[in-house]
């Protein structure tokens, strides 16, 4: 007899890998991951530590990645051709020549007041102390205008100094690290900085827009002598910046018959785009510029003026009752 035949259901094979999630399942996930561990880096900071040694470790292959540029540019330096060499070196020497004869012109204004400065027994101006400084990162923060710089209080550098580039002000020292400090730039909306029109000697206040490389001039009556492209330069008064530095170009004026005030809209004259290399301007408080002895007043002018300034002086009963037999006699 024949058996029937069984049914036998077909059986799958094991697979030789386990399967876990679908990919989508996978992309979904990591992509949410990464976009909380974004989030939170940008606001505590967790992982500044871990780039900073990550850029130590890749510094070697961004030296190697530079290389090619680098050698292109050695280079095409070296084969520069004499005909350039000579005219850069003609213009090199009409502007060292031009600039010493403006450096005379400025020793000898400063000599002249001094020496009236000292005919009106006036207070001499504050003595500037300086140092450069090299920019290491600009802030990424889009509402924040701020940036680092290589000097810090084991350079001596002081919070409030001024910081100005080869075309003027850009900004002021606002916290000071050992090694580093921050500059916050006069286009943020936190820093005011007093200027004055050089074209008249008009005082105002200038505030940083922020949203901007821009700053207003607000409070300004409609009726204010300022003309598009008039410079801002520092007045000085406030005791941080020194007077005459450049700070902005008037860029537009606004008048609106609804409000008293005029909007001015101001271009910074100087910028972090223009150079690598800026210079932190601190006033010695403590230190005078000193007047040189050629210039002084004669000894009989100067006993005129110690008497004449004595004779104006108020004297106290003291003194009076001490003048009082002399001028009997």
């Amino acid at each position: 007899m024949f058996n029937s035949p069984q049914n036998f259901e077909p059986q799958q094979a094991p697979a030789f890998f386990a399967r876990g999630p679908s990919p989508l399942a996978r992309l979904a996930f990591f992509s949410a991951l990464s976009l909380v561990l974004m989030a939170t880096d940008s606001r505590i900071q967790y992982l500044a530590t871990a780039r900073a040694n990550l850029m130590v470790l890749l510094h070697p292959l961004q030296v190697v990645a530079n290389t090619p540029s680098q050698l292109y540019h050695f280079t095409s330096n070296y084969f520069t051709t004499h005909h350039h060499l000579l005219n850069d070196n003609q213009q090199l020497k009409q502007q060292a020549l031009t600039q010493k004869i403006a450096m005379q012109r400025l020793a000898s204004l400063e000599l002249e007041n001094a020496h009236l400065r000292n005919l009106l027994s006036a207070s001499q101006a504050l003595a500037e102390v300086s140092k450069l400084a090299e920019i290491m990162r600009v802030g990424n923060d889009p509402f924040t205008k701020k940036i680092i710089v290589n000097r810090g209080s084991i350079h001596e550098i002081i919070t409030g100094a001024a910081v100005v580039d080869a075309d003027g002000v850009i900004g002021q020292i606002t916290r000071v690290y050992p090694s580093s400090s921050e500059i916050t730039l006069i286009t943020d909306k936190s820093l005011t900085i007093p200027i004055q029109i050089e074209r008249n000697g008009l005082r105002a206040i200038a505030f940083g827009n922020g949203k901007d490389n821009t700053l207003n001039l607000p409070f300004l009556p409609a009726n204010v002598d300022i003309k598009q492209g008039d410079k801002l330069v520092t007045s000085g008064i406030d005791g941080v910046y020194p007077a005459g530095l450049a700070v902005a170009i008037v860029k537009e004026i606004k008048i609106n018959s609804d409000s008293p005030f005029a909007r001015i809209v101001c271009t910074p004259a100087g910028g972090i785009e223009n150079h690598r290399q800026v210079l932190i301007v601190n006033l010695a408080k403590g230190e005078e510029l000193q007047v040189s002895p050629k210039n002084s007043l004669p000894a009989d002018k100067t006993k005129k003026n110690k008497s004449q300034t004595t004779r104006t002086s108020k004297p106290d009963s003291s003194t009076l009752s001490a003048k009082k037999p002399n001028a009997r006699n």
